[in-house]
């Protein structure tokens, strides 16, 4: 590695050179005691060599905050599992905390970070108001937001899914199959997510030539409870639908839950299609066809760009979607 870049050398060249992951890299950075003594010596010779030092600030232990709204879901658990991976690999330890949308809970966590003093903070769903990036900015702890819901700021690295491109693949789908009354049951409307969801929903609406008739297009929450009242009101037209797209799986559970009240069979009276991909999808009856968010792997992508910045690394692409696809299975077919 010439000299000349000695300013510039990150943990990825170290690894490189020293024919080592940068996991281990960060073990040994870290102090922990889990790696050969050989392979130490080696990768803090290349270290000294390329000038390589961690930046004073970010020499903070071993912590790293991993913050989400709530903790009782299927999705929740995708993203501590992704996180999980990453950091154990890394030899780097997990703080859970769950703030429950609530701004007092929210203020108890800032307070608690600085005593405990952890590396970095990853935000799941969080909105991150600009005197809450001021205080972690004077904390000098790096932070990534995955699925932000907007207001991350530029200087927030965050990690979301194409929601657009799914909404419109999972509506796509309904109109193959020949679907025309196709209905949406969304997110929160204050969620880019929720928002883009729906806008790829009403563009493949559109390319079709159809209409979005009165009462098809409903916001509520990404919750079972919320589909399923949604749905109600659905049936509770004059023309319901013959296909339903809902934001989450959850929601689409919901749906079902509606439909079984109402006598009707999934899908030989109505399609369904969900959103995420949830474990759940593959285990309920009709199997659920779904777009998949790629979920764990945006939790593990968030908790590797975490690592990187605290190491001191410049990010290339502080903004990354990862692609979502549709998912076929049973819970869709063509109208009667």
């Amino acid at each position: 590695m010439a000299s000349g870049s000695r300013a510039r050398v990150t943990i990825t060249q170290i690894a490189r050179e020293a024919g080592v992951s940068t996991s281990t890299v960060s073990k040994v950075l870290n102090g922990h005691n889990d790696v050969a003594e050989d392979t130490r010596t080696m990768v803090e010779a290349v270290m000294q060599r390329n000038g390589y030092h961690r930046r004073p600030s970010r020499q903070r232990g071993t912590l790293v905050d991993l913050v989400l709204n709530e903790l009782d879901s299927d999705w929740s658990l995708e993203i501590v599992r992704g996180v999980d991976e990453v950091l154990h690999e890394a030899g780097m330890d997990m703080v859970l905390s769950a703030v429950h949308g609530r701004a007092e809970e929210t203020r108890q966590w800032l307070d608690r970070l600085a005593t405990r003093r952890s590396s970095g903070v990853l935000l799941v769903v969080s909105e991150l108001s600009a005197q809450r990036r001021e205080k972690l900015a004077a904390m000098g702890v790096p932070v990534v937001l995955v699925d932000p819901v907007g207001g991350a700021g530029e200087d927030i690295p965050t990690i979301g899914a194409t929601n657009w491109s799914g909404g419109m693949a999972g509506t796509s789908h309904l109109i193959d199959l020949g679907h025309r009354r196709i209905a949406h049951i969304g997110g929160p409307p204050e969620l880019n997510c929720s928002q883009a969801r729906a806008d790829g929903y009403g563009s493949a609406v559109q390319r079709a030539g159809l209409t979005v008739p009165a009462g098809y297009l409903s916001h509520g929450d990404f919750n079972e409870r919320s589909g399923y009242a949604q749905c109600r009101a659905l049936l509770d037209l004059p023309e319901p639908p013959t296909a339903v797209f809902a934001a989450s799986d959850l929601q689409a559970l919901g749906a079902f839950e509606a439909l079984r009240e109402r006598g009707l069979r999934v899908p030989e009276d109505i399609s369904v299609v969900g959103f995420d991909d949830l474990p759940l999808a593959r285990r309920v009856s009709p199997p659920l066809t779904t777009v998949r968010q790629p979920i764990l792997e945006m939790a593990a992508l968030a908790a590797r760009t975490l690592l990187r910045l605290i190491d001191g690394e410049t990010l290339e692409n502080p903004r990354v979607e990862l692609a979502t696809r549709l998912v076929v299975r049973g819970s869709t077919r063509a109208p009667a």
